[in-house]
C-alpha cells in the first residue's frame, strides 16, 4: 500500500476558536473525495492560523 499526502494549498487567517469546526466538517464530508484538511498556529505569528489542503 502506498500513501502519499500532497499538500495542495494552504493559507494563513486570523485566528478563531471556532474554526476547528469547519475543518472537521470539511474532513468528515469529503475524505471519500480523497481531501484531508488541517488547521495549525503559526509559528512565527499567535494570533493568525494555517489552513491547509492536502490530497491523500
Amino acid at each position: 500500500m502506498n500513501s502519499k499526502v500532497e499538500l495542495i494549498s494552504t493559507v494563513k487567517i486570523d485566528k478563531s476558536k471556532d474554526l476547528y469546526k469547519i475543518v472537521d466538517a470539511l474532513n468528515r464530508t469529503l475524505k471519500e473525495d480523497d481531501l484531508m484538511f488541517g488547521l495549525s498556529l503559526d509559528k512565527k505569528d499567535e494570533e493568525k492560523m494555517v489552513f491547509s489542503i492536502y490530497r491523500t
